[in-house]
């Protein structure tokens, strides 16, 4: 089989979802070409398997030419929950060139017993709701966005993030530059050491992110909780990079050849 022969994968990425996805399918016994897009958000993104781009696309119209030059046989969008533009995007660019597209998204957090949430529908709504619930803030929405909350002179910010934030920002902030995965103690001493008592978060789901939760629920903090988007209409939708693999294998299997199942296929049906 000769390269051009081979199905081209496209996985916008810059996700836990989006990295074991690709290493999943650089492991099967015949993968596709993969190209995993990254927004370049992150300074120091980890090595992936494939090849990597970084940078926007030009909008719709940029992504549909692209994948149109690199001859893109599927596309995979595992962005994060909350970047609607660029899953938008993808499913104008998709639709317009006629190439099969799934969102990859992990699913949402779900209250507890215990736990004293406002959801949100945006950052700016999450802000307004912050004078009546405390004054000193911990903010966890990441480093964009945070313009939403520079107006509120009175409340402290605790802001963290991966990289270093732009402002516009809060007057009165601190910011706190770290990765996860979390521990659960070490949220705790977070909310201790910075006398937190409320608590700002998007609902992005996953494992790595909720120990900050469970610390809250522990000591009773309010957490205002900004409600993610929907994923584009008409738009499958796969809870986990295994059910991703599942459903790019039941589409690229003839092209690929016969041979044993990728390991991380499940025997459900595709």
């Amino acid at each position: 089989m000769s390269l051009v022969d081979v199905p081209h994968v496209l996985v916008l990425g810059g996700t836990t979802e989006a990295r074991r996805l690709v290493e999943t399918v650089a492991g099967w016994p015949r993968p596709p070409r993969l190209t995993s897009s990254l927004a370049g958000r992150v300074a120091r993104p980890g090595p992936l398997p494939g090849a990597v781009r970084v940078g926007g696309f030009g909008g719709p119209e940029g992504m549909a030419r692209w994948l149109r030059a690199h001859r893109v046989d599927v596309v995979i969008d595992a962005t994060h929950p909350f970047a609607a533009t660029i899953s938008c995007h993808a499913a104008l660019a998709a639709a317009g060139v006629h190439v099969p597209l799934l969102a990859l998204r992990r699913p949402g957090w779900v209250p507890e017993v215990g736990d004293d949430w406002r959801v949100a529908g945006s950052l700016a709504e999450a802000a307004g709701l912050l004078p009546a619930l405390g004054r000193r803030i911990f903010l966890t929405t990441g480093r964009m966005g945070l313009g939403a909350f520079a107006h509120l002179d009175e409340p402290w910010f605790l802001l963290r993030s991966v990289d270093p934030p732009e402002p516009p920002l809060p007057a009165r902030h601190m910011v706190l530059l770290d990765r996860g995965p979390f521990t659960l103690e070490g949220e705790r001493e977070v909310l201790r050491r910075h006398r937190v008592d409320v608590l700002v978060t998007k609902d992005s789901g996953g494992a790595a992110t909720a120990p900050k939760l469970a610390a809250a629920r522990e000591v009773g903090l309010p957490v205002v909780v900004v409600r993610r988007p929907p994923p584009p209409e008409g738009v499958p939708v796969a809870d986990g990079p295994e059910e991703a693999a599942d459903w790019l294998w039941s589409r690229l299997r003839g092209a690929l050849g016969e041979g044993p199942p990728p390991v991380a296929r499940r025997d459900s049906p595709g």
